[in-house]
């Protein structure tokens, strides 16, 4: 949708858009109180800027809006609402080994149980292997570190999904 369409949407319609990009509610609510937007970049500025002013619990929530790293069944079944937004955003792991696919299984859980959440990564353009090397590196760090981490993956993820948002043909 064009910006301009983007920042004429009913309440109701803007927050189901963007929580297409981002589930995480004070962020929603936020960014539909911001519009209007003049330039796609006043939106992405403010995306970041909003974001940037969120805490743990709201990263938290938002996380909860991904599927674990190379569980496509989740991807399919629980995250629904974002399919469209989120197309692609796993191919790496979609065409990963059975072994590769099983140590990423098993990295989340380790993950989640360490951290308790789940790995979040922007995994556009990543394969299956590195998504798995960053997933293992990333176990090393104290949750104050990987939180961060993880949140501005979240960033990155929600800034793909603002592009495609806008992107898309009306």
């Amino acid at each position: 949708m064009k910006l301009e369409s983007f920042n004429q949407l009913a309440p109701a319609e803007c927050e189901n858009s963007l929580r297409q990009c981002c589930v995480a509610t004070r962020w929603v609510e936020r960014m539909c109180a911001a519009r209007p937007f003049a330039d796609v970049e006043a939106l992405y500025q403010c995306a970041d800027e909003i974001w940037s002013q969120l805490s743990m619990p709201d990263y938290l929530e938002a996380f909860e809006g991904h599927p674990k790293i190379g569980d496509v069944s989740s991807l399919k079944e629980k995250y629904a609402s974002t399919k469209q937004l989120a197309a692609g955003e796993q191919s790496g792991a979609a065409v990963a080994s059975d072994e590769v696919l099983q140590a990423l299984a098993d990295g989340n859980s380790e993950y989640e149980k360490r951290f308790g959440f789940i790995f979040i990564v922007c995994a556009t353009g990543k394969t299956a292997a590195e998504m798995l090397a960053l997933l293992q590196a990333r176990l090393n760090n104290d949750l104050t570190d990987e939180l961060a981490i993880a949140a501005g993956e979240q960033a990155k993820i929600t800034r793909l999904r603002l592009e495609k948002m806008l992107a898309e043909q009306e």
